[in-house]
Order: C-alpha cells, then structure tokens, then sequence
C-alpha cells in the first residue's frame, strides 16, 4: 500500500468552473492541432488541412467560445472585480484576449496568411486558457465564498445553456 503522502495532488475545480474547464480542456487540444497544422505536422498538409483547422476553429467558436466568452464576460469576471480589486489587471488582459480571439475569428475566412493566422490563434488560444486555469480560477476558489461562488456557477450554467447567438 502507497503512504498516502506520496499519492499525487490532484486539484479539484469548484463545480462553478467545471463547464468552463470543460471548454477548456477541447480548446487545448484544438489550439495544439492548429500549431501542428500551422507547422506542416497534420494531414492534409497545406491550405487544405489549413482551411480544414479554419473551419474547426471557426465551429468551435460559434459552439463554445461565443458563449464561452459571454459567461466569463457576465458573470465570473464581474464578480471578481468587486470582491477583488487587485484582479482588474488580469481581467482587463483576458477581456483582451478575448477581443483578439474575436477578430482573428473574423479574420478566417482569407487564404491569405492562413498558416501564420492559424498557428497564432492557437498559440493565444492556449496561452489564454492557461492563464485562465493556473491564475484566474485559483483566484476565483481561494477569494469567494461558497454563496458567492454558486451564485455565479448558476449564472455560468444558465449562459452555457442558451442557444448559441451569433457573436
């Protein structure tokens, strides 16, 4: 039998930020696939798989990201900017990303400058999303209070759960 010291931590997310570290998780690996595919390491190699990871991009966007986005936007960044004031500049930079994510979006539908587009969306994508998991919900889980955290899970669960809207 293992001496328990020695079984790895594994944290768990606050059940308000599972769905989000749900999209989270399909957003890694797609912004992996687009770097390999940006770098020639995917078939079909060329402007083919290019415009095939565009689509994907431009899907899992309209799928997951719009509202992605609007409850992170609506609820959980909120709420932290006024129970903690010293988070606005992490805030105000992902609020940023997720500018830039928007426009890169909008942006796919050129074959001009696909492969750099492609990779550099992935690239913010995951870097995003990171900042997202190791700053962000640890944040969120150590500063609001079990009232306060549930209240913004089911603000959370009832934007994910509207039907997709166009961006």
């Amino acid at each position: 039998m293992r001496h328990p010291s020695l079984i790895p931590f594994s944290p768990m997310r606050h059940p308000a930020l599972i769905p989000l570290s749900h999209d989270h998780h399909h957003g890694l690996a797609l912004a992996l696939r687009c770097r390999k595919q940006a770098l020639g390491q995917l078939k079909p190699m060329g402007l083919k798989g290019l415009k095939e990871r565009a689509q994907e991009l431009r899907e899992f966007f309209t799928n997951n990201l719009v509202r992605h986005f609007r409850a992170e936007e609506n609820a959980l960044f909120p709420k932290l900017r006024q129970l903690v004031p010293e988070s606005a500049a992490l805030l105000d930079q992902l609020a940023r990303d997720h500018q830039q994510l928007r426009e890169a979006i909008a942006r796919l539908e050129s074959d001009s400058g696909l492969a750099k587009l492609v990779f550099d969306l992935g690239d913010l994508l995951e870097r995003h999303i990171r900042k997202e998991e190791r700053e962000l919900f640890p944040l969120f889980e150590q500063q609001l209070g079990e009232t306060e955290a549930e209240a913004v899970g089911n603000e959370i669960k009832e934007i994910l759960g509207a039907r997709p809207v166009s961006p």
